[in-house]
């Protein structure tokens, strides 16, 4: 990513750490990095992607995970291109109004990294330090809690490299104030940490306690208990200090939802082709929604549990009947096994069948705008879901043991 700072055209510039910003969403550092130079290579400027198809860009984006930050990329440099010019936006306002999917956030990391305005931003790993530096104990995502943390970090930010220091915030809160292991002897502002305070002080009045002194020197120290009980304080924690804990008694995040279940079926159809190899079929997901755009093995959502085999095969037969155009029977349908394969608000179990059709040709009903048949080696490369390639990996372990 130092690259994209480093591009002298401010377009350029702009455009690249606009992709990086939004590849690094919810994905970490070393994930990305071989995804976004594929990437730059392939697609160097924001016209080059306006001209890509959808479909190029799920298939570049394939395994990064969280799909439909590659399609509002897409979306935005059609945008760039068709009413702005080629221009990319130039200021932290018109980047969070006119580029979708463009929050707070990524305006203000586009708009310090690229463009060089003074603003701060506001990610996981900021939260994490301000939260720990400013003993900030409420839930970070109440509203108070939100506006005081963009406030602090719009007052800290240097006016003179904020790209600078907005990456090097993101970098400690990364490699030094870690959500579970922090290094807080290696952490360069520890002793404006009021949570790092906090573990001395507490330190000290135990070991005082443990030889029976009791009369303690007060410390300089506001204690972050002391606006507790006063009720007016909305950004002091509501739960007691935790001595194991230390300075990971900060931040404080709500319990995330569990994952609804879901169990799908799904089945592998295979048929020779004419270059003496296995086709499989492929149906397209719609444009909105989980894996939007994205293809995947002909499924079925199956509702309440995963019901018996015979039913299971029962749902596969019609269904793939009425895609093929043919008549399928239950025994021609074999069970391969299943894959769970965990979302980010969904945990999917996809049931796994196989039916291999007897000769080239047999299924062409199946060939529309959002079905294909396609080779195994094409399948490698085609815009499929993480989630595919672990049905296919079970497949080929399954033929492999026949």
């Amino acid at each position: 990513m130092i690259k994209a700072c480093k591009e002298k055209d401010i377009n350029t510039r702009t455009y690249s750490v606009w992709v990086s910003e939004i590849m690094l969403q919810q994905t970490q550092v070393a994930t990305v990095i071989d995804y976004y130079n594929k990437w730059m290579k392939r697609w160097p400027t924001v016209q080059d992607l306006a001209a890509a198809s959808l479909e190029e860009v799920n298939q570049m984006w394939a395994g990064l995970g969280y799909y439909s930050r590659g399609k509002r990329l897409h979306e935005g440099a059609q945008k760039v291109v068709s009413q702005l010019s080629g221009e990319m936006p130039k200021t932290v306002e018109t980047l969070q109004k006119l580029l979708p999917g463009v929050g707070r956030y990524t305006a203000g990391a586009v708009g310090s990294i690229a463009l060089g305005q003074v603003t701060g931003v506001v990610d996981g790993n900021v939260i994490r330090v301000l939260c720990r530096v400013r003993a900030i104990g409420a839930y970070t995502t109440s509203t108070a809690v939100q506006e005081a943390l963009w406030t602090i970090a719009n007052t800290l930010v240097d006016p003179e490299r904020p790209g600078d220091f907005n990456q090097s915030m993101m970098e400690l809160g990364a490699r030094v104030c870690t959500p579970k292991g922090p290094l807080c002897d290696q952490c360069p502002i520890q002793f404006h940490c009021h949570s790092y305070l906090k573990v001395h002080v507490k330190q000290e009045e135990n070991s005082k306690r443990l030889l029976g002194n009791f009369n303690m020197v007060p410390t300089l120290l506001n204690d972050i208990e002391d606006c507790m009980t006063s009720g007016t304080c909305n950004l002091c924690p509501s739960e007691p200090w935790d001595d194991e804990l230390g300075v990971r008694n900060f931040p404080k995040k709500p319990v995330k939802k569990a994952p609804r279940v879901e169990n799908t079926l799904t089945c592998v159809v295979a048929r020779p082709g004419e270059d003496g190899n296995n086709h499989y079929l492929l149906t397209q997901r719609p444009g909105k929604g989980l894996l939007a755009g994205m293809w995947e093995f002909p499924s079925l959502l199956l509702d309440g549990g995963k019901n018996s085999q015979m039913k299971q095969k029962g749902a596969l037969c019609a269904e793939m009947g009425r895609m093929l155009g043919i008549h399928l029977n239950k025994e021609h349908l074999q069970y391969v096994g299943e894959v769970v394969h965990i979302f980010s608000h969904i945990h999917q179990t996809y049931i796994v069948y196989n039916v291999c059709l007897e000769k080239d040709g047999e299924g062409k009903e199946a060939m529309s705008d959002t079905t294909r048949w396609i080779t195994r080696l094409a399948l490698q490369e085609a815009a499929v879901s993480t989630a595919v390639k672990k049905i296919m990996k079970l497949y080929d372990a399954m033929e492999v043991k026949e």
